[in-house]
């Protein structure tokens, strides 16, 4: 009797715990049936609440989980997702959708090994489901992209890598991790807004990402925007203090603004010896840093200019711009440099460039100046033909022509070779030439400034070079090309002037 009524008891009390059950089922059926109908219409919010509502009253159905699983991959929300995916599988392994839902998840994700493993298991249980075969196709392609990837980082072929990480992010779209990759291989590129575009999604999501925090610093660092950079990068220290890319690039960021100021500071203070030195150790601490670089090739070539070594001067200012063929500055100095070594139509093309670039009334002065002296370099250099300076004076010019009509006076190599004559009575010729131009004020000033000089009657295939001979030395004689003296032999020049003709 005791045991009879024991049993009593026990049945009255577990009787209403399974009506409770099959209760809590048929509510539990029908949150997720409302659940079903608003993913049908798309709205995933609803549709989450109805499946939420559904677990907490029947926590041991996979099916439940399986399907907000699939309402929280369509808001993006994988690593949830994942969790569900997980749940509805150790609830039911025979559950495939749970299988593929998870290996989806984790592709999602970018973990391509576990991602295989989940479709392979779907496999197993149904070897002919198709989305199971290609999910499983797509997992390995990734990996594949992860492996020719991390190959060509190594090799710096960051062009590639961003080519890998586009393609891996098709089938893992919400992969942190291959989009700090691709951003940090944008930065590398010079692709500073895209890379910057990259991180700032990322921290919008997890503001504490180190990885997103080192690419925003190492896009500003490119950018010479140095001390911002070092916030960043100290940021994403204080997240990951392990951090050796965030570490070395702090590191690099601070050296080179402290060596940037002390050239800087060198050189203003006109110790251009030390500044040539501090730009030049600066250059060797970053060679990635390609607009920093650029600046400190211009600052360099600066000094150089400063220095007088003008040769050195173009070539820093040259890799300025094959680092950053936009810099103004340093096609400016490059020009000015060219200017002063006669190598005028290169100073014309970096001018040109500066006019089309910034359309300025400084820089079309400056071409125009450009122009114009390459329109006089072509032309006969009257300066270099006799041998003076720009701004030499009426009597040096005087002297000058003195010096050089007698040292090619035809005369003087009446027993030279035809070949050698010849070329003495054309020097002859260019230095009368020279003399006729910059011994008349009005000629010289057309000249200067590049004035055509055959105008206004001054042809200058018409005078004769003999008779500015003449008429700079005096006396009724002279001489023709042709041969001997019209004049006798100490009639004129005079002695001492006929000794240094023959002399």
């Amino acid at each position: 009797m005791a045991a009879a009524a024991g049993c009593d008891v026990v049945m009255a009390a577990t009787e209403p715990e399974l009506l409770y059950d099959e209760d809590a089922k048929r509510e539990a059926e029908s949150f997720k049936e409302q659940g079903n109908a608003y993913y049908a219409k798309k709205d995933y919010n609803e549709a989450y609440n109805y499946y939420t509502k559904a677990i907490d009253m029947c926590p041991k159905n996979a099916s439940y989980y399986g399907n907000r699983a699939a309402t929280l991959m369509m808001l993006g929300r994988f690593r949830e997702a994942l969790g569900d995916a997980q749940q509805s599988v150790r609830l039911d392994d025979s559950f495939v959708r749970g299988h593929l839902r998870e290996g989806k998840c984790h592709l999602s994700l970018g973990n391509a090994m576990a991602a295989c493993r989940s479709f392979q298991r779907a496999l197993e249980l149904d070897h002919k489901n198709a989305q199971a075969q290609q999910e499983f196709k797509n997992a390995n392609a990734v990996i594949e992209y992860e492996k020719i990837a991390e190959t060509d980082f190594e090799k710096r072929d960051f062009r590639k890598v961003v080519f890998c990480m586009d393609r891996a992010l098709e089938f893992a779209p919400a992969c942190h991790r291959f989009k700090i990759l691709k951003a940090e291989c944008l930065a590398m590129l010079g692709r500073y807004p895209e890379a910057q575009s990259v991180a700032s999604d990322i921290l919008r999501m997890d503001s504490t990402n180190a990885d997103a925090l080192y690419v925003r610093g190492l896009c500003l660092y490119y950018e010479d925007c140095i001390e911002k950079a070092v916030q960043f990068f100290v940021q994403a220290l204080r997240m990951a203090p392990d951090h050796e890319k965030a570490c070395v690039a702090c590191r690099n960021a601070k050296a080179l603004k402290a060596k940037k100021e002390d050239g800087n500071k060198a050189f203003k203070e006109g110790n251009y010896k030390l500044a040539y030195e501090l730009y030049t150790e600066a250059l060797g601490i970053d060679p990635n840093n390609i607009k920093t670089n650029a600046k400190l090739y211009c600052n360099r070539g600066t000094v150089n200019s400063k220095l007088r070594k003008l040769d050195d001067a173009i070539e820093d200012c040259t890799n300025a711009v094959k680092l950053d063929d936009t810099y103004i500055k340093a096609y400016l100095r490059r020009a000015q440099c060219y200017m002063d070594t006669e190598q005028y139509e290169e100073a014309v093309r970096d001018y040109e460039k500066v006019y089309q670039t910034e359309k300025t009334k400084e820089h079309k002065q400056l071409l125009k100046n450009a122009q114009l002296e390459l329109k006089k370099s072509k032309r006969k250099d009257y300066y270099k033909i006799l041998g003076v300076d720009k701004n030499a004076s009426e009597d040096e010019i005087k002297k000058a022509y003195r010096k050089r009509a007698l040292m090619h006076h035809p005369d003087r190599h009446s027993g030279a070779s035809a070949e050698v004559q010849k070329e003495e009575e054309k020097k002859f010729k260019e230095v009368g030439e020279a003399f006729t131009i910059l011994s008349d004020p009005k000629k010289k000033t057309r000249y200067d400034s590049g004035q055509d000089l055959d105008e206004e009657g001054m042809n200058m295939g018409d005078f004769d070079a003999n008779n500015i001979f003449k008429a700079f030395f005096g006396g009724p004689g002279g001489f023709s090309f042709e041969g001997g003296y019209a004049f006798g032999p100490w009639e004129s020049p005079d002695h001492k002037q006929m000794q240094q003709l023959h002399s």
